[in-house]
């Protein structure tokens, strides 16, 4: 489908199920900047390659942060949204993220334990002490995939799904995300971050089935790195 700007890549569809690729720099809803976002431009799609009267039913069941693309599944009706809804909850969304890191000497696999708390007010997440009433427990298991001079490409295994979990865990431990204009004080001016939804496996809200769904990140530096190794 087109949004007027680009492609929006569907991955699957079903009655029950819209799979896509978020675009970079799409907020996944409607947040403060009023810019387009993802829900509205879907909706729009359904109610035109569809020919739907009224309002179209499209349920947000997981996010993306603004800059970070991948794959992402949306819930056709309110008894899938529902469903999917509890295995989030749950943790039965299994989900991947590739990422590149700024640091060529990081353990080769491993997971990553933290308490998180969040800024809302300057939408920043930091690590804090077990004891702080207000911290979130974040876990994620990591294996680095390829490495070369300062960049690691990290496959990611979230246990917890954590605002900017991924960006603050690796960041706290010397090893920020490239390109990451809110964690990495190195990125350079309008780089865009390496971080990437590669991968989702979902019990199908009606058949029961396991499905995975993988999108790949694009082949631009510095994801190019795996292929050069």
């Amino acid at each position: 489908m087109e949004n007027g700007q680009e492609m929006i890549k569907i991955i699957y569809e079903d009655n029950h199920l819209l799979v896509v690729e978020k675009p970079v720099n799409i907020p996944i809803q409607e947040d403060e900047s009023k810019d387009m976002d993802l829900l509205t431009l879907l909706k729009d799609d359904l109610k035109k390659r569809y020919d739907k009267p009224g309002n179209v039913y499209l349920g947000l069941v997981h996010r993306l942060d603004r800059p970070v693309g991948g794959v992402v599944v949306f819930a056709k009706t309110s008894k899938a949204a529902s469903r999917l809804s509890e295995q989030v909850r749950t943790h039965k969304f299994k989900k991947i993220y590739h990422a590149v890191i700024c640091n060529g000497t990081f353990k080769q696999e491993g997971t990553l334990t933290d308490y998180l708390v969040k800024d809302e007010k300057r939408n920043m997440v930091q690590v804090t002490k077990e004891s702080n009433p207000k911290a979130k427990k974040a876990i994620l298991h990591y294996q680095i995939l390829s490495q070369k001079q300062d960049l690691s490409y990290v496959e990611i295994q979230l246990e917890t799904g954590r605002s900017h979990q991924i960006r603050v865990q690796f960041s706290s431990r010397n090893a920020p995300l490239w390109g990451d204009q809110r964690y990495n004080p190195k990125a350079k001016e309008h780089a865009q971050i390496a971080l990437w939804a590669t991968s989702l496996t979902i019990i199908h809200p009606v058949t029961k089935e396991e499905m995975t769904f993988v999108d790949n990140p694009p082949k631009v530096f510095p994801w190019t790195i795996l292929e050069e190794v």
